[in-house]
């Protein structure tokens, strides 16, 4: 525990560096970005009637076990002789001490910020050679760069630049950290052919460049819920949906940004007819109807919804992939930078915008509104859906603060604009108290 918090410390500083310096569409192991972002960041590359016509999927082999010591201990901004102490004290196993002479500490809550180090400057090598973005030079080859993590894609005009000029000084870059690339995984397609990448697969059909789900995460999640329903054979069914309800929830909310009503519908058929199979086995000796009529109820305009009645009687129905909303993803800015405080009023902005779209968020703005007795602290206004509204960090995320509701007011956004305009003291008074809000 001590060496995790020692690392936890390190980190506080470590990752506003980290963040400066890291490429601009790398989006794996940092804050406020996620896959949909490299998704999105893809479908921009690609999307156009002219964009690049040729992708290189580049995987690293064993990237966190094998990145090399010495060049952590000579690159990362810290303590050296804290650094080459984490990576070279080993692991336990079996009550073995096993020695690590590559590779980031296992486990440790540092080691995504330390593979990221290590794979930044990868964007900037390709630009010195290709030309950077929006110049002529970058108009001919093409070459865009997306990384998530150790997976990473680059586009090009053709084939042979990529495999030609492209690949060498991917693997150049790679050695000089003593990485490689796997060469089973890493090919040259063309984006008619279509790759995955996070699960989802992009394709362009003419000139429509789609992205859906992967047939390969489609098969692990039907599997997933294959085995939890013939797992289960005897279980009262309102436990099945219980079980059932977060798997299908995760993987819908997953894919609900991309091309995937279609998959969706398969996904409900699929699953439906599994339950059915598991209700016919539970009672052999009835009748279909009757089977119908205790398991799948009607609810709504929908019929053959699976349900049950829990113990204390209410009502458990299956969750419905097909019921999630098809919502395209807002890309976070490839330069925005959460430690900036210019970037502050942005990142509120993104978290008002994700908040208004989901349940939990406007739970928690119902929560600010009525702790200010509906009112902008500002202007002692009426905040109402006709003003608007932004969140505001009392102590702002650059310097330390959080999303707790403690450290958040609700402001009208012209208010909100002069705040962070002027950043004279303002005050909110609750309970009788004042309440700096700046």
């Amino acid at each position: 525990m001590l060496d995790r918090a020692m690392q936890a410390l390190y980190l506080l500083a470590l990752e506003p560096v980290s963040e400066t310096t890291a490429d601009r569409n790398s989006y794996g192991f940092r804050p406020h970005r996620s896959t949909a972002d490299a998704i999105e960041q893809l479908f921009v590359n690609l999307g156009r009637r002219n964009s690049a016509t040729w992708v290189l999927e580049g995987d690293i082999k064993g990237c966190f076990d094998n990145i090399s010591h010495d060049w952590l201990v000579a690159n990362v901004p810290l303590d050296r002789a804290v650094v080459r102490k984490w990576l070279k004290a080993g692991y336990m196993e079996s009550g073995l001490l096993n020695p690590t002479e590559a590779g980031t500490p296992q486990g440790g809550i540092i080691s995504p910020v330390l593979a990221n180090l290590a794979l930044d400057g990868l964007e900037e090598v390709l630009e010195t050679h290709f030309g950077k973005k929006n110049t002529k030079a970058s108009y001919k080859t093409k070459v865009n760069y997306v990384r998530y993590a150790d997976d990473f894609v680059i586009t090009g005009i053709s084939k042979e630049l990529l495999e030609e000029e492209v690949l060498p000084l991917v693997e150049a870059f790679m050695a000089e950290r003593g990485l490689e690339l796997s060469t089973e995984k890493t090919v040259v397609t063309h984006i008619e052919d279509g790759f995955d990448f996070l699960g989802q697969n992009i394709r362009k059909y003419g000139d429509k460049l789609l992205i859906k789900p992967s047939h390969d995460n489609l098969r692990s999640f039907l599997k997933k819920v294959r085995d939890v329903v013939k797992g289960n054979k005897t279980v009262p069914a309102w436990m099945l949906v219980d079980m059932l309800n977060p798997i299908i929830r995760g993987w819908a909310n997953y894919h609900r940004h991309v091309v995937a009503k279609e998959t969706f519908n398969y996904v409900d058929y699929r699953i439906w007819k599994l339950l059915w199979q598991w209700c016919k086995r539970r009672h052999l000796n009835r009748r279909k109807r009757w089977v119908r009529e205790k398991y799948f109820k009607r609810a709504g305009k929908r019929s053959w919804v699976f349900s049950d009645v829990y113990p204390g009687g209410k009502i458990a129905a299956l969750l419905y992939a097909n019921d999630t909303t098809i919502q395209r993803h807002t890309k976070i800015r490839a330069e925005a930078n959460p430690y900036d405080p210019s970037d502050e009023q942005y990142f509120e902005k993104r978290m008002d915008y994700a908040w208004k779209i989901s349940e939990y968020g406007r739970r928690r703005v119902h929560q600010l509104w009525i702790r200010q007795f509906k009112r902008c602290p500002m202007c002692n206004q009426h905040i109402t859906f006709e003003t608007g509204w932004n969140t505001h960090h009392v102590h702002e995320r650059h310097k330390g603060g959080s999303n707790k509701l403690e450290n958040l007011v609700l402001l009208h956004p012209n208010c909100h604009r002069q705040l962070h305009a002027t950043k004279m003291p303002q005050y909110m008074v609750q309970n009788g108290r004042k309440i700096p809000i700046c």
